[in-house]
């Protein structure tokens, strides 16, 4: 069986580290497994970039290229759109690879034309980690359900014309894909009856596989220890809240922070800290009446462990997710998660089981549930024992290899014999 994993960027993201994980899990139940990638940062020779020579050069170029029909449309949101309408070399090199079957995951950025996907001449496994595959371009729709019908009327293009961009796009996905030998799987129950009521995917077979994590390197830890590696305070009660380019990114909940801050200080919380990681300070420029530990951006998995394993409780704000690292992550750390019960959150955080479901976007219960988590070391330890189960139980690395190899092995059981 060889298997083709195709995500636009190598290891960056949450998308690209489940593609990587999968990759590597496969690796280890020795199936002969290739990555294909337009952003390559690795030397493994079975990492294949679409660009060889120039790669992140080129890669860029597309990338910026495909924004290009955007400029039309000056009322735009600042939120990720991608007209995938530039062709690259990608069809050529799947030929020359020649696998069995050919895994998609995220491959925006240019990396391919909606027309090429048609053009794949495998069996196509497509795994969602947003919902670009069934809507007219956008990848959060939040309470948007064009996608549902034709599109058209835009809200993120800032749009009125029912025959506008994401119509358009819209149009070329329902004719790329009417003869496509598509399997399609969601990481959460959420995405996949989003999935399941468009209009593109109505008539699809809809799998769930969740994520996997390595759960030997996110482990619980020495809390002590990996405070003192940090330099983080050890008498302190410390909440951990980060995305990269929070300040950017609405959808990553920064504009919550100051007021749920502000209603921790009427509960007159002591010892209460926050750390923040991913972004520095002059990302985030606010006082938010609490000592904040700014961390930037850590590059390596293990320190990113550590760091879960360095405090009480994880914080996720994001009005919209499929099913975030930043959880699963914590949760395989033993530290509890408080957040909002959106999209596939709910898949992993029990709510007072293993963390606390706040209802959407409401400062006060996401306030009340921190103090919650936090106020009692009895509940404390309890929670961090279902955390770390959680993840042991339902989203280990080897699970999900497990669930594709089966799924993989049914796909190409329907195929013709050559």
């Amino acid at each position: 069986m060889k298997i083709l994993i195709v995500n636009a960027i190598e290891s960056k993201g949450g998308a690209a580290r489940a593609a990587q994980r999968l990759y590597q899990g496969l690796r280890r139940q020795n199936v002969d497994a290739r990555y294909l990638t337009d952003f390559r940062s690795s030397i493994d020779r079975d990492i294949i970039s679409l660009w060889p020579y120039l790669t992140n050069g080129m890669a860029t170029f597309f990338s910026l290229a495909d924004k290009l029909p955007l400029l039309f449309y000056p009322r735009r949101q600042g939120i990720i759109f991608s007209p995938a309408v530039i062709p690259t070399r990608i069809n050529g090199l799947i030929e020359r690879l020649n696998p069995d079957l050919v895994h998609l995951h995220w491959i925006a950025h240019g990396s391919i034309s909606i027309e090429q996907i048609a053009k794949i001449k495998r069996p196509i496994v497509w795994t969602l980690h947003d919902s670009w595959a069934f809507t007219g371009g956008c990848h959060l729709p939040f309470d948007c359900k064009r996608y549902q019908s034709a599109c058209g009327c835009c809200p993120q293009l800032g749009s009125d014309d029912p025959a506008d961009l994401s119509n358009r796009i819209w149009r070329r996905k329902e004719n790329a894909f009417k003869e496509l030998n598509l399997q399609i799987v969601a990481p959460s129950r959420w995405l996949a009856r989003s999935a399941q009521t468009s209009s593109l995917f109505k008539d699809l077979d809809v799998s769930v596989i969740p994520n996997g994590i390595d759960t030997k390197l996110y482990q619980p830890m020495d809390l002590s220890s990996t405070r003192a590696k940090l330099n983080l305070p050890q008498n302190k009660k410390l909440v951990l809240f980060g995305a990269m380019g929070l300040s950017k990114d609405a959808n990553k909940g920064l504009q919550f922070l100051k007021p749920i801050l502000g209603h921790l200080v009427k509960q007159k919380m002591k010892d209460l800290e926050f750390v923040i990681m991913g972004s520095r300070k002059s990302e985030c420029d606010s006082d938010f009446g609490f000592p904040i530990h700014y961390l930037g951006t850590l590059k390596s998995e293990s320190s990113i462990a550590s760091l879960y394993g360095a405090v009480d409780a994880t914080l996720l704000l994001s009005l919209q997710e499929n099913l975030p690292y930043a959880v699963m992550e914590s949760l395989s750390c033993g530290t509890p998660v408080v957040a909002f019960e959106i999209g596939g959150v709910p898949d992993m955080v029990d709510h007072q089981v293993n963390g606390y479901l706040a209802k959407p976007y409401e400062v006060e219960d996401i306030a009340r549930g921190i103090a919650w988590v936090l106020e009692d070391k009895i509940r404390q330890e309890k929670l961090r024992e279902q955390a770390r189960k959680k993840c042991e139980d339902h989203f280990s690395l080897e699970l999900q290899t497990q669930r594709y190899m089966k799924l993989y092995n049914q796909v190409l059981s329907k195929q013709p014999q050559k």
